[in-house]
């Protein structure tokens, strides 16, 4: 068997589960307080995900963890070249942890609402830099041939190598595309999670922004030709005509299956020609981190994926245990609930 190519394929999957399933959480934790008019219509939002957010940041490890023991190197030049965004990412997750768990402690309307406005503000920027660092991995980092992140000018070079990066164009456009479509992915799940005005106006949000995005995924395949991305822009299209539909469940479906690809045409991006590049460098090809170069020996592979066997199915088989007991929508509030795009339906649909 070829390990180095098993072990990526399991780490793609790792990161494509992370994204998929933080991608709705992201996109409910900054929609809630938008498509809420009431308090009880932003609490319905948080509890549909407050269930399912920490185990859905346990794909964080995961993939964090299936990166540094079969492919160290690129582990290295990530976490160099990006560890202000990344010591950011962790600080804006316990921050919206925290978020959540307390928004419940103590029942007054403006101590949720501060709760809300922290957990909207980590939310969305979360989402936002989490697609510029997939920017990044598309666009590279300034890798010198001994596998060194090149540092900035100045004094301040450590701080300016680490978030230069961040401002280059694919960045730019990775941090755009992560909050359009946290925004999709995150009305397709309240429209299915949720009931009454706030499941319609999540319904609206994603028939108005899901074919904007697709417009936008087809600029970038017309730009970087990977087909992948020529897919996502198919099922973010499927995604507005089955919310259109109030096929509330294929909309969601496709929204996660446009994440999901998106997600692996980033990581495939530089996989698929020539000698297999995990992150390009900046500065010529000397620099790059290669699938083979980077994987870890052939002892160490064989010993992770003994553990792999054990660990992951239980990790999966406990992840679709906890949503299929999680899985009746939560109400939005009193009043009739509305049918497709604002018609009132019989109470037996808006369940």
């Amino acid at each position: 068997m070829d390990l180095p190519v098993i072990w990526f394929g399991i780490a793609v999957l790792a990161w494509v589960l992370f994204f998929v399933l933080e991608g709705f959480d992201f996109g409910v934790g900054f929609l809630g307080p938008l498509l809420g008019r009431t308090d009880a219509e932003r609490s319905a939002a948080v509890r549909t995900v407050g269930p399912v957010w920490d185990g859905n940041e346990v794909w964080l490890v995961a993939a964090i963890g299936v990166t540094f023991a079969a492919f160290p190197d690129w582990y290295a030049a990530l976490l160099s070249g990006l560890y202000l965004p990344m010591v950011a990412v962790l600080l804006l997750l316990a921050v919206r942890g925290v978020a959540i768990e307390f928004r419940g402690k103590h029942d007054s309307a403006s101590w949720h609402a501060r709760c809300d406005a922290f957990l909207a503000g980590s939310s969305l920027l979360l989402a936002a830099t989490w697609g510029a660092v997939l920017g990044v991995l598309v666009d590279g980092l300034a890798l010198a041939a001994d596998g060194e992140v090149h540092a900035g000018a100045g004094a301040l070079g450590g701080l300016t190598r680490s978030l230069e990066p961040m401002v280059g164009p694919w960045a730019v456009l990775g941090g755009l595309a992560g909050v359009l479509l946290a925004t999709v992915h995150g009305a397709t799940f309240l429209s299915l999670r949720t009931t009454g005005v706030l499941r319609v106006r999540a319904r609206r949000l994603a028939v108005a922004s899901a074919p904007a995005l697709a417009t936008c995924a087809v600029a970038v395949f017309a730009a970087a030709g990977h087909p992948a991305v020529a897919a996502a822009a198919v099922l973010l299209a499927v995604t507005a005509l089955a919310a259109w539909r109030r096929a509330e469940a294929l909309a969601f479906t496709a929204s996660s299956l446009a994440v999901a690809v998106a997600v692996v045409a980033v990581f495939t991006a530089h996989v698929l020609h020539g000698p297999a590049v995990l992150l390009p460098s900046t500065l010529g090809a000397a620099g790059d981190v290669t699938l083979r170069g980077a994987a870890a020996s052939d002892g160490a592979l064989e010993l992770i994926s003994v553990v792999g066997v054990v660990v992951l199915p239980g990790v999966v088989a406990y992840q679709l245990w906890s949503y299929w007991v999680f899985r009746r929508r939560v109400a939005s509030g009193h009043g009739t609930p509305l049918g497709r795009l604002g018609a009132p339906v019989p109470a037996a649909a808006g369940r």
